[in-house]
């Protein structure tokens, strides 16, 4: 049974970010990293998954929707990705990248001290990209969490980039945040579990981050991208106010 895990979510391609993060004593000390999806799709993405891949079985990958669009873009599987710099990134990726993006499962289950069995996803526990969010309503938290074996008493899912823990039909919903995008506070977003649960922001130089970024990043539009995200341009009640009718809410039968 695993003592402490460390969940990072919505990396996004943002190496100065996911390095501070990793460089926290209680990341460092954890028995297991778990990456929730959206690891690759930004700035860059090989140098994100190298840093990863050293820190060898520590960490869990779990695919998330845009690391799937990348994957599915350079197989010819899709001509385009709704991310701008989304086919940027993907031509960024070397065959054994490649090769890893396609081995990521959908979700991971792992048994915590203090937690019991907790099942880690990207978005739901049924689909990658499904939108549920901190104020999702009721009805809307059990249809996405139908299906999910009894056993599971907590679900740590990413996508949205906003960090929140709410109880739902009896299991507690953990969403750490995002790394390297988050909505509505700059920092670097994370989770601890075990044997409660703590949310946590890694501050960085963002100053520092940007300039990094735009001296390093080919990317055309890298100052721009680096200015918004890092800085967290977007705020919370802006993001909720793109993503809440996502969720069903505007149509009566569902949450």
């Amino acid at each position: 049974m695993l003592t402490r895990v460390a969940v990072l979510s919505d990396i996004h391609g943002v190496l100065p970010a996911l390095e501070a993060v990793l460089a926290e004593p209680e990341v460092r000390a954890a028995d297991q990293v778990v990456l929730t999806g959206d690891i690759t799709a930004g700035p860059q993405p090989a140098e994100v998954l190298d840093l990863l891949a050293g820190l060898g079985d520590r960490a869990v990958l779990i695919s998330g929707n845009a690391d799937r669009e990348l994957l599915e873009y350079r197989r010819g599987d899709r001509d385009t990705i709704p991310d701008p710099i989304g086919p940027w990134a993907a031509d960024q990726l070397r065959a054994d990248h490649l090769d890893l993006l396609a081995r990521l499962p959908k979700s991971a289950r792992l048994t915590l001290a203090g937690l019991g069995d907790v099942l880690f996803c990207h978005a739901t526990p049924r689909d990658d990209e499904e939108m549920v969010l901190v104020d999702s309503r009721p009805e809307r938290w059990a249809e996405v969490l139908d299906g999910v074996d009894p056993a599971v008493t907590t679900v740590v899912c990413g996508h949205t980039h906003m960090p929140f823990v709410r109880l739902a039909h009896g299991r507690t919903v953990v969403n750490p945040g995002s790394v390297g995008m988050p909505y509505g506070r700059a920092g670097a977003h994370w989770a601890l579990l075990g044997p409660g649960i703590d949310l946590r922001t890694t501050p960085y130089d963002i100053d520092a981050a940007v300039t990094r970024l735009t001296r390093e990043c080919a990317y055309p539009d890298i100052a721009e991208w680096a200015d918004h995200y890092l800085r967290a341009r977007d705020s919370d009640a802006e993001a909720l106010a793109v993503f809440g009718p996502l969720d069903g809410r505007l149509d009566g039968r569902r949450g």
